[in-house]
């Protein structure tokens, strides 16, 4: 749901016209329109870089991961987890786009730590590859366009943790 639309949910929920506060938000959501756009096209263009360094990235940090008996050994695994971080890098568009986390929330972040204790995935190892994929987006954008994406990542690294 976007943050115009839970704004205004809100408000109707509690049978009130919508607050200055409120207005405001949606007038710098709706004013960042354009960038978020520009952002969400950055990422879908550029999706095989920033995978490729942050993969090399995490297991630069977690050596272990690649090695005999880890959990990415071998090309099969290997694939399989950066396949992950272009799911959560989608995400992140999901969130930048709407300017609300609670997509960000619902797919991403509740049950995740679960799913990846059941396979068997070090979650201290995802929070790292969250960071790393965090660290390899944010150098393709403006400063600009920085600020708005790193509290999604921050969401899901908080989420996991």
């Amino acid at each position: 749901m976007s943050l115009v639309s839970q704004i205004i949910l809100n408000a109707d929920n509690e049978l009130r016209y919508l607050s200055i506060g409120e207005l405001q938000s949606i007038q710098s959501y709706l004013e960042t329109g354009e960038t978020r756009i520009g952002i969400s096209t950055k990422l879908r263009n550029n999706e095989k870089e920033i995978i490729q360094q942050a993969g090399k990235a995490i297991f630069q940090i977690h050596p272990e991961y690649i090695a005999p008996g880890g959990n990415a050994e071998g090309p099969k695994k290997r694939s399989l987890c950066l396949r992950d971080y272009g799911w959560y890098l989608r995400l992140i568009t999901y969130g930048v786009l709407t300017g609300d986390k609670n997509s960000v929330e619902k797919i991403g972040v509740i049950g995740v730590r679960e799913m990846y204790n059941s396979l068997g995935v070090p979650v201290i190892g995802m929070i790292d590859s969250i960071n790393c994929l965090k660290k390899a987006t944010v150098k393709i954008l403006e400063e600009n366009e920085i600020v708005i994406v790193e509290p999604y990542f921050d969401f899901i690294i908080q989420g996991m943790s």
